[in-house]
């Protein structure tokens, strides 16, 4: 059973979703084994730039990080985010008219929520951005996090994000430190590019739900599609300020899904990297790699499946020559 709550009243979804995890924790024996397993997760830090890298070694995350997504695969597995298809003991809340909210039953944080259309449709940011920034008002104590369907999502066929508690990822506190280059600002807020933090971003930060899906939607429509796509190659952060007031959205333009040296074995890295990797925190599956992760591999792995510079002064061209040619916002 789900259990429907009504969306048009003023309601406290910190509350509403604590409570679905406490249950789900009770009730659903393999996610609660599953996060009794991270919470004696082996981690460590590592030092890139001006930015932290955490790594998590999460065996369990593996059914996400070997996810096959190509279309004969998709067609011949069950959608596990279609609710026919979900564990009897897996519940849900209902977040407006077309999402439920769930725990996430491999998680990378210590509350790890997927947040998906009721409906089996495509995975897309572009129709989605003001549900996105609603969300992240909805639930101030998480991130709200987005993976392309070629960056990152294992389900690139149904359309969903996630969401995990704020504090174990380690952008979110950066980004609000390090140098932004502004592209357009106005009384409602910002959005400019961050160079600093050793992969490329864009960081939008407004007092007004409207602003920021304006600046976003620029930008997604200046960002290159690749052939056979229907969106840019992008992952996405969000979250609101409660002292402040502030939607905080990052947007990581991305130019290849997988790096070249994923795959199982030796010589290989079992690493998929999606939003939350882009945020600093890696949940990686193998112990060999997990030991053999430094800095510089970090990095390489940011340099080949971040935006290029190149690709990305001609975005920052692009968005300059887009905003002189409208009204501001």
């Amino acid at each position: 059973m789900m259990a429907r709550e009504d969306n048009r009243a003023k309601m406290d979804y910190s509350v509403v979703v604590n409570r679905l995890i406490a249950r789900q924790m009770r009730d659903w024996d393999m996610a609660s084994a599953n996060y009794e397993a991270l919470a004696s997760a082996v981690t460590r830090s590592l030092h890139l730039r001006e930015a932290a890298i955490t790594l998590q070694f999460n065996p369990a995350r593996r059914i996400s990080s070997a996810a096959a997504i190509d279309k004969q695969s998709l067609a011949r597995r069950q959608c596990f985010l279609c609710s026919e298809h979900q564990p009897a003991k897996q519940k849900a809340v209902l977040w407006g008219d077309h999402y439920k909210i769930q725990v996430n039953p491999y998680p990378i944080f210590k509350r790890h929520l997927t947040i998906a259309d009721l409906r089996h449709q495509p995975q897309r940011l572009s129709g989605r951005v003001g549900d996105m920034l609603s969300l992240a008002r909805a639930l101030p104590e998480f991130v709200v996090f987005y993976n392309g369907p070629q960056c990152g999502a294992s389900a690139p066929d149904h359309a969903h994000f996630q969401a995990g508690g704020k504090g174990e990822m380690p952008l979110p506190d950066e980004v609000a430190h390090a140098t932004t280059h502004l592209l357009a600002d106005g009384d409602e807020g910002f959005i400019g590019y961050v160079e600093s933090l050793g992969r490329s971003l864009f960081t939008i930060e407004t007092s007004t739900q409207r602003a920021a899906e304006r600046y976003a939607l620029r930008l997604l429509d200046l960002l290159p599609v690749p052939e056979g796509a229907e969106e840019p190659m992008v992952n996405a952060l969000c979250w609101w300020n409660t002292t402040s007031r502030l939607w905080h959205l990052v947007i990581f333009p991305r130019r290849k899904h997988r790096p070249a040296c994923y795959g199982e074995g030796e010589g290989h890295l079992l690493l998929s990297p999606g939003a939350v990797d882009m945020g600093g925190l890696w949940a990686v599956t193998e112990r060999k790699d997990y030991d053999a992760l430094t800095p510089e591999a970090i990095q390489a792995l940011y340099d080949e499946i971040s935006m290029s510079r190149q690709d990305l002064a001609a975005v920052i061209n692009g968005f300059n020559q887009h905003w002189e040619d409208r009204q501001p916002i």
